[in-house]
Protein backbone atom coordinates (compact mmCIF):
# COMPACT_ATOMS: atom_id res chain seq x y z
CA UNK A 1 0.00 0.00 0.00
CA UNK A 2 3.01 2.61 0.32
CA UNK A 3 4.10 1.98 -2.45
CA UNK A 4 0.68 2.61 -4.34
CA UNK A 5 0.22 5.98 -2.09
CA UNK A 6 4.04 6.99 -3.47
CA UNK A 7 3.34 6.06 -7.26
CA UNK A 8 -0.40 8.05 -6.84
CA UNK A 9 1.24 11.11 -5.06
CA UNK A 10 4.19 11.38 -7.61
CA UNK A 11 2.17 10.88 -11.01
CA UNK A 12 -0.36 13.14 -9.37
CA UNK A 13 1.38 16.21 -8.57
CA UNK A 14 3.33 15.83 -11.72
CA UNK A 15 0.32 15.92 -13.51
CA UNK A 16 -1.12 19.10 -11.58
CA UNK A 17 -0.82 21.70 -14.23
CA UNK A 18 0.70 20.16 -16.78
CA UNK A 19 -0.71 21.04 -20.82
CA UNK A 20 -2.90 17.67 -19.91
CA UNK A 21 -4.43 19.37 -16.94
CA UNK A 22 -4.89 22.45 -18.87
CA UNK A 23 -6.42 21.18 -22.68
CA UNK A 24 -8.73 19.03 -20.55
CA UNK A 25 -10.14 22.23 -18.77
CA UNK A 26 -10.43 23.88 -21.86
CA UNK A 27 -12.26 21.05 -23.37
CA UNK A 28 -15.23 21.22 -20.46
CA UNK A 29 -15.40 24.85 -20.79
CA UNK A 30 -16.14 25.89 -24.32
CA UNK A 31 -19.55 23.94 -23.29
CA UNK A 32 -19.73 22.00 -26.48
CA UNK A 33 -18.86 18.36 -24.88
CA UNK A 34 -20.88 16.86 -21.95
CA UNK A 35 -18.49 17.15 -18.89
CA UNK A 36 -18.81 13.41 -18.40
CA UNK A 37 -17.41 12.98 -22.08
CA UNK A 38 -14.79 15.34 -21.07
CA UNK A 39 -13.69 13.13 -18.46
CA UNK A 40 -14.19 9.55 -19.69
CA UNK A 41 -12.06 11.31 -22.74
CA UNK A 42 -9.49 12.41 -21.06
CA UNK A 43 -9.21 9.43 -18.21
CA UNK A 44 -9.17 6.97 -21.24
CA UNK A 45 -6.43 8.83 -22.76
CA UNK A 46 -3.92 9.20 -19.46
CA UNK A 47 -4.84 5.28 -19.32
CA UNK A 48 -2.82 4.63 -22.98
CA UNK A 49 -0.49 6.79 -22.34
CA UNK A 50 -0.01 5.23 -18.97
CA UNK A 51 -0.05 1.94 -20.22
CA UNK A 52 2.56 2.33 -23.15
CA UNK A 53 5.06 4.24 -20.19
CA UNK A 54 5.01 1.34 -18.30
CA UNK A 55 5.53 -0.81 -21.22
CA UNK A 56 8.34 1.05 -21.81
CA UNK A 57 9.72 1.37 -18.26
CA UNK A 58 9.61 -2.43 -18.15
CA UNK A 59 11.36 -2.79 -21.43
CA UNK A 60 13.50 -0.31 -20.78
CA UNK A 61 14.52 -2.33 -17.63
CA UNK A 62 15.75 -5.15 -18.96
CA UNK A 63 18.19 -3.54 -20.98
CA UNK A 64 19.34 -1.06 -18.66
CA UNK A 65 19.71 -2.80 -15.15
CA UNK A 66 23.03 -0.93 -14.07
CA UNK A 67 21.79 2.48 -15.74
CA UNK A 68 20.64 4.79 -12.72
CA UNK A 69 17.40 5.43 -14.23
CA UNK A 70 15.37 7.83 -11.75
CA UNK A 71 18.91 9.81 -11.32
CA UNK A 72 18.89 10.58 -15.45
CA UNK A 73 15.42 11.52 -14.98
CA UNK A 74 15.63 14.04 -12.31
CA UNK A 75 18.61 15.09 -14.03
CA UNK A 76 16.34 15.48 -16.81
CA UNK A 77 14.09 17.12 -15.19
CA UNK A 78 16.15 19.60 -13.88
CA UNK A 79 17.63 20.32 -17.05
CA UNK A 80 14.00 21.09 -18.62
CA UNK A 81 12.99 23.46 -15.43
CA UNK A 82 16.48 25.26 -15.88
CA UNK A 83 16.00 25.94 -19.81
CA UNK A 84 12.65 26.56 -19.09
CA UNK A 85 13.73 29.49 -16.49
CA UNK A 86 16.54 30.56 -18.91
CA UNK A 87 14.19 30.95 -21.88
CA UNK A 88 11.92 32.72 -19.90
CA UNK A 89 14.67 35.81 -18.50
CA UNK A 90 16.04 35.49 -21.58
CA UNK A 91 12.96 37.46 -23.39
Amino acid sequence: MQQLIAIFTTVFLAELGDKTQMATALFAAEGRNHPVMVFVAASLALVAATVISVLLGTLASRFAENVPLKLIAGLGFVAIGLWNIWDHFKA
